[in-house]
């Protein structure tokens, strides 16, 4: 369930509480009985991954799809470089 904050106009009394979304609004101050609002915050939303931008769609996935296969491809053959690298340092080392 959602936590909501509110602030009560009269004292200026801040709090959280938990509601379900069906249920109503608080509109009385605990502390003094005042008319109460909503506060409104920012969230923390991060999107990451491809998809979530204008340049990241269109023409970009076509190729990146085929980019990514061919990079993916040279990726294999680059770690399997890279595992060979060890294997000769580890001739020297004995």
């Amino acid at each position: 369930m959602p936590t909501y904050a509110y602030a009560c106009k009269s004292c200026g009394h801040r709090f959280d509480t938990v509601q379900s979304f069906s249920d109503p609004a608080l509109t009385e101050c605990p502390t003094c009985g005042g008319e109460l609002r909503k506060e409104y915050g920012s969230i923390g939303v991060t999107f990451n991954g491809s998809g979530f931008y204008r340049t990241d769609s269109r023409a970009g996935t076509s190729g990146s799809s085929s980019t990514g296969t061919s990079s993916g491809d040279s990726g294999s053959s680059g770690a399997s470089s890279s595992t060979g690298a060890p294997a000769p340092a580890a001739p020297a080392a004995s």
